[in-house]
């Protein structure tokens, strides 16, 4: 008889204990630990699941001073099986060049983050634009429990399978 997995009250989220204003996660429990190349992933599957998150600003930041070492942090996440980029913004704020609105001597241009966010994209870093802070906690809570939900239907299989057995 096939067991329905748990639901996301179950299972435990972990937030990276770099991140100062975490997503609300919810239905998920959370704790903070020390994560090797995001920001959250799920407690038992930190070598499996990866989700790395950056505000406009971050993103910015990665897309210049800081490009050398987020484009090592992409190839390690690239070496978990489940891993994304969220963006607390939209397309049309990067066309817009939002991020100048607080930092009007930006000199890094739409052309520059597109151009990144596209070659970040072609290596098979999943990006998802959740627009906001909000819609952000929404879409990892989701890819978290999605991604736990089908490791735990797998075990099930395996599981089912060895009892036959």
């Amino acid at each position: 008889m096939k067991k329905t997995a748990p639901p996301a009250s179950q299972f435990t989220a972990i937030i990276d204990t770099r991140e100062q204003t975490p997503f609300d996660l919810s239905p998920l429990r959370t704790i903070t630990a020390k994560l090797d190349a995001g920001d959250y992933s799920v407690e038992g599957l930190e070598h499996h699941i990866q989700i790395e998150r950056k505000s406009l600003a971050d993103l910015v930041q990665c897309v210049g001073g800081e490009r050398k070492r987020f484009d090592e942090n992409v190839i390690r996440l690239l070496a978990y099986p489940v891993r994304a980029l969220v963006i607390e913004a939209n397309a049309i704020d990067i066309e817009m060049e939002a991020w100048k609105i607080k930092n009007p001597k930006s000199k890094i241009t739409k052309n520059q983050v597109r151009g990144s966010i596209v070659s970040w994209a072609r290596q098979g870093l999943p990006i998802f634009y959740a627009g906001d802070a909000r819609l952000g906690g929404l879409y990892v809570a989701s890819m978290l429990y999605d991604a736990a939900r089908k490791e735990y239907e797998k075990l099930e299989k395996l599981t089912r399978y060895l009892e036959k057995g």
